[in-house]
């Protein structure tokens, strides 16, 4: 059955949820992962339903429906025996606090990047400092690790970033 990764983002309110769970179920989809959120007042999210082959087109123009209440793009996923998992990737946990300052998420992408390892997932966020005031920013990463990746030359890469950035960097 194919795939289609739905991108969804609008006003937030009751319902969004069920309207694009309706429209999906309407054309014989399966809802199979998620990920929503409200950010800033808007609900947004990443969404991957399964859809019978004949129902694929029927089911995008009816997403398109929902304009006005949701913006919804449909792509096509990958093929789950085309997705390659490397048996020997682990995954690492990332964990870093501190205080809050523009661009500590491109530095540390940076460095996931350069050991080419691959997001899989990543939630950040700010804060209030208690009793120190301003704001405290937090993220929390998951990579996929591919086997023979040097994790000391990782960790070590990790740890100079959290002392330029003067943030903590938890790994496990």
């Amino acid at each position: 059955m194919p795939r289609l990764v739905l991108t969804v983002i609008g006003d937030d309110r009751a319902g969004l949820v069920s309207a694009l769970a309706d429209v999906v179920t309407a054309h014989d989809g399966n809802w199979e992962d998620s990920q929503l959120a409200e950010l800033a007042g808007k609900f947004a999210g990443i969404v991957v339903v399964g859809v019978p082959a004949g129902r694929v087109d029927e089911l995008t123009a009816a997403l398109g429906e929902l304009d006005g209440l949701l913006e919804v793009a449909a792509h096509p996923g990958a093929d789950p025996a085309v997705v390659a998992d490397d048996a020997d990737a682990k995954r690492l946990t990332i964990d870093l606090l501190g205080n809050d300052s523009p661009g500590i998420v491109r530095e540390v992408s940076s460095v996931l990047s350069r050991h080419e390892l691959s997001i899989e997932t990543m939630t950040t966020g700010t804060r209030e400092a208690p009793m120190a005031g301003g704001l405290l920013f937090e993220a929390h990463v998951v990579v996929r690790v591919p086997g023979g990746s040097d994790a000391a030359a990782l960790r070590a890469d990790l740890e100079r970033l959290a002392t330029e950035l003067l943030v903590d960097i938890a790994v496990a």
